[in-house]
């Protein structure tokens, strides 16, 4: 199994409800995310749309909602929060890369394999 990356989040990073984007990691094991808190649980995914690879932001760590949901600024994709889901546009059924994410004291420890 490849190398392991870990980064801790501490709940000021995320205010609650917002979808916030964070670089994890240093040098080559770092990742872009997005993240989002609600109440002690934390989701993170990779800042990619899986349709094509590109960034889901419009400018760095600003994202497009509409109707509670993420949509990806470079094709119109969109992401339900809840779970990563792609439910229209490009890439329809396939879904976000989520992080492996676990509570810990001072906020969340976030676990990925760098590329």
């Amino acid at each position: 199994m490849g190398q392991v990356s870990e980064a801790l989040i501490e709940p000021a990073q995320v205010p609650e409800g917002e979808l916030v984007g964070l670089r994890l990691g240093e040098d080559a094991a770092a990742v872009e995310v997005l993240a989002q808190r609600r109440g002690q649980a934390l989701s993170v995914w990779l800042n990619a749309c899986p349709h094509a690879g590109r960034r889901l932001d419009y400018a760095p760590g600003r994202f497009l909602q509409h109707a509670g949901r993420l949509v990806c600024a470079a094709h119109g994709a969109q992401f339900e929060l809840e779970g990563g889901r792609c439910v229209e546009g490009p890439g329809r059924g396939g879904g976000l890369q989520p992080l492996a994410v676990r509570a810990v004291a001072g906020g969340w420890q976030v676990a990925w394999s760098p590329i």
